[in-house]
Order: C-alpha cells, then sequence, then structure tokens
C-alpha cells in the first residue's frame, strides 16, 4: 500500500510518498538508517538494513569511527537496491524535555543535506527514533513530514522522498499528518 502527495514550490514539484513495507525493498537512490552511534548495526532498521546489504557494508562502517547523535554519514548500498545508505542517529526519548525534537529535526536536515551533496534524486526515510528509542510515533511525524517538506522547497537535488513505515499503525500516523500538511493527489 502507498500513497503519493505532491508539494508545488513553482514549477518544480517534489514529491513525498508513503508506504508500508520494508525500507530494504525500496527502488531509490539511497535509504536512510535509523543507526546507532557506533554504525555497526543493531536490531530493527539498523539491523535489517546491514542485513540485507551484506557484510561489506559493516566493513565500510567500521572506517567511519561511529556517528554523533543528529549527525548523517554515507555509505554503499552493496547489496542492497539503493546505491547508498544515509545513516543518522536519533534521540533517545526521555520524556520530551531534553531537546529530542530539535535533535530529530538535525537527524533529517542532515541526512538530507547528505543526500543532496551526493546527487541522490530519491531516498526513503525509516520513522527515526520511534522503536527502540521510544520517540511518540504522531510527534515524530509531525517533525519528519514537515522538516523534510520544508527542506524540499529549496532542495536542487531531490526530487522525491518516501516515508517507508513498517507497521500499519505508525503507516497511519504518518498518513494522518501528510494529509493535514500536504494535499493528496
Amino acid at each position: 500500500m502507498s500513497r503519493h502527495y505532491f508539494i508545488k514550490y513553482g514549477d518544480l514539484t517534489p514529491r513525498i510518498s508513503l508506504v508500508l513495507g520494508d525500507i530494504t525493498a525500496q527502488r531509490v537512490d539511497a535509504i536512510v538508517n535509523a543507526a546507532n552511534t557506533t554504525l555497526l548495526g543493531g536490531g530493527g532498521v539498523d539491523g535489517s538494513i546491514h542485513r540485507a546489504a551484506g557484510p561489506k557494508l559493516l566493513e565500510e562502517c567500521k572506517s567511519l569511527a561511529g556517528c554523533e547523535t543528529g549527525h548523517a554519514k554515507i555509505t554503499k548500498g552493496y547489496d542492497l537496491p539503493a546505491k547508498f545508505v544515509i545513516h543518522t542517529v536519533g534521540p533517545i526519548w526521555r520524556g520530551g524535555r531534553k531537546g529530542e525534537d530539535g535533535v530529530l529535526r538535525s537527524c533529517y536536515l542532515n541526512s538530507l543535506a547528505v543526500a543532496e551533496k551526493n546527487g541522490v534524486k530519491s531516498l526513503a526515510f525509516p520513522s527515526i527514533s520511534t522503536g527502540a528509542y521510544g520517540f511518540p510515533v504522531g510527534r515524530a511525524a509531525q517533525i519528519a513530514t514537515f522538516t523534510v517538506s520544508d527542506f524540499l522547497a529549496t532542495a536542487s537535488e531531490i526530487r522525491e522522498v518516501l516515508f517507508v513505515c513498517f507497521s500499519k499503525g505508525d503507516y497511519e500516523v504518518y498518513r494522518s499528518v501528510l494529509e493535514g500538511k500536504i494535499s493528496n493527489v
């Protein structure tokens, strides 16, 4: 199941799509990994991406010396359909009073900036920090969709962004947020 949302900026029409499925199966230029600070794999999305990409991803990640929370780094996609993996480390939810919103926003902005710098035309995001890190899905969806749509207003390279939700519940939350922000076409 997927839905497509369009944002019109002058003569440009970047597209935001919402997909219920597996991020490792997406045929885009880059997928975003909700990584931990070591970049050496883990559970959830991170583990799935490492398994699907194969052992060469781990080898390249070892050379990156980790990643700070809120930042982003890029690697090859190896055995994935995507050419690149952009790794970002989201915040652990601590009740919302420790700057979590700003750090999550930085994850999206830094991932988008890395994508632009590397000529990525299409990329897919998971729901960063909403699994083991406990960030509330509705709040995260608002931050993600507003940050991405604002970034696309001035992006020169990126033409399509997918939000890929693994669970039906997360998909419905993102759908509600997107339909409130961007007109469905």
